[in-house]
């Protein structure tokens, strides 16, 4: 029996529904190990089809998607029309609203949403397009190590051509803040504090505003080339740009806040969006 591995195969970025913490974005990195025998041209699997068919399988099981626990009692789901429609109510007793194309979203046969759970789904997955002689799949999740200050976002990119269109997926991105040439801790544990588990909203994808017992909420909603898309959400966990919340645009909302209250310094801003990668604005 031999085995071959691939460490970093992928980086899944995508969102998850917390009962204590709401709708969180999250990026884990994918280590894989396949076991089983030689084939005829003496490998267990062909590493070019690893990174073709095994990452293929498995960024399409959960990446850019919005993953929730079915098994978590306060969630209710109906289908309408050809959208999946999600109700969920959290610990501290706030409402979301969901609703997006089926595909959109992963729903996962558990309580609560795990590096196990997401493992056995992903493991389930990669079964499918591996040769019989691969015997054993074996696959690892881990978050970055960074060293520093980082937050959890999520959101919806409706002028995207691709799967970040999706209105709730997410990212685990570190931060950093650059004063006058400097790494500036204050001001990167500051963002990171003001953003930990927020929703980036576009400001003219804000439709409605509402109360309910006491709680208001933004409510958000667009078609894109995917299909109609809509996320209700309590105020207190958003974070509305007047422009698409893509990396680059982050990057200069926050440079451009950061510059109102420091005029006469200078300011560099290199934000991330998931693991290695992201955009600098000056």
């Amino acid at each position: 029996m031999a085995a071959l591995f691939v460490d970093q195969l992928t980086v899944i970025d995508f969102a998850f529904f917390d009962p204590k913490r709401g709708i969180v974005g999250e990026s884990w990195i994918v280590d894989i190990i396949l076991e089983g025998d030689l084939d005829d041209q003496g490998m267990v699997f062909d590493f070019g089809d690893v990174k073709k068919q095994i990452k293929i399988a498995i960024d399409g099981s959960v990446d850019h998607k919005f993953v929730v626990p079915t098994q978590y009692a306060n969630l209710s789901s109906s289908i309408e029309a050809d959208s999946l429609l999600l109700e969920i109510q959290d610990e501290k007793s706030r409402w979301y609203r969901h609703q997006s194309p089926q595909d959109a979203v992963v729903l996962l046969d558990s309580e609560t949403v795990s590096m196990n759970a997401v493992k056995e789904l992903l493991i389930a997955e990669c079964r499918k397009v591996v040769p019989n002689n691969v015997t054993k799949i074996q696959i690892e999740l881990s978050s970055e190590n960074i060293q520093g200050a980082y937050y959890h976002y999520a959101h919806g990119l409706k002028k995207h051509l691709g799967d970040c269109q999706r209105i709730a997926h997410g990212h685990r991105s570190q931060i950093h803040i650059f004063k006058d040439s400097e790494r500036n801790q204050e001001l990167e544990s500051k963002w990171a504090e003001k953003w930990r588990d927020i929703y980036i909203a576009t400001e003219e994808d804000l439709t409605n505003t509402l109360e309910i017992d006491g709680i208001d909420y933004y409510h958000f909603d667009y078609h894109s080339e995917q299909g109609y898309f809509a996320l209700t959400i309590a105020k207190e966990n958003c974070h509305i740009m007047k422009n698409d919340s893509t990396v680059e645009l982050i990057a200069s909302h926050i440079a451009k806040h950061i510059k109102s209250e420091n005029p006469n310094a200078e300011i560099t801003i290199k934000a991330f969006e998931g693991v290695n990668k992201g955009a600098i604005a000056s």
